[in-house]
């Protein structure tokens, strides 16, 4: 099974992510995100799984292309109360029903992936209950 939220403003179906801050790790800053977005607590991996591009909408309306590094997060915790959590909705999803939730054909086949084989985050096979989180790798005015 995979926790998924729904993005604040479209309502659509992703996985915890935000924008990269500095002088914070890539995994610090998915750990952060599936806390604020989510509300879980856990073991983020130390690689990204994979990456997915989308088209993010800004506040004045324009587009940017994006690319989002997905990590593999083992869930230890799962809060009753979290920082986002009057403006997002989780839920349990398994792997396929996940990627046919999502809008991105990219981040579908990650999510597909898990159900052939699941996410490493600390050199054994996650649980039954994992998630994942992500970051915003790069943005772009420019198609990546």
């Amino acid at each position: 099974m995979v926790l998924m939220v729904t993005s604040r403003e479209t309502k659509r179906w992703v996985v915890p992510k935000g924008w990269q801050e500095k002088n914070v790790s890539d995994p610090d800053q998915a750990a952060r995100e599936a806390f604020e977005e989510a509300g879980v607590v856990g073991q983020v991996g130390a690689k990204a799984m994979g990456s997915y591009r989308y088209k993010k909408r800004l506040k004045n309306g324009s587009l940017k292309n994006v690319e989002v590094a997905v990590y593999p997060f083992e869930i230890e915790e799962l809060l009753d109360e979290w920082p986002e959590m009057d403006e997002r909705e989780r839920r349990w999803m398994t792997p396929a029903q996940a990627a046919l939730a999502v809008d991105e054909g990219s981040l579908a086949a990650l999510l597909l992936g898990l159900a052939v084989e699941p996410p490493n985050v600390k050199g054994s096979r996650a649980s039954r209950k994992s998630g994942l989180s992500a970051k915003n790798a790069r943005a772009s005015a420019y198609p990546l």
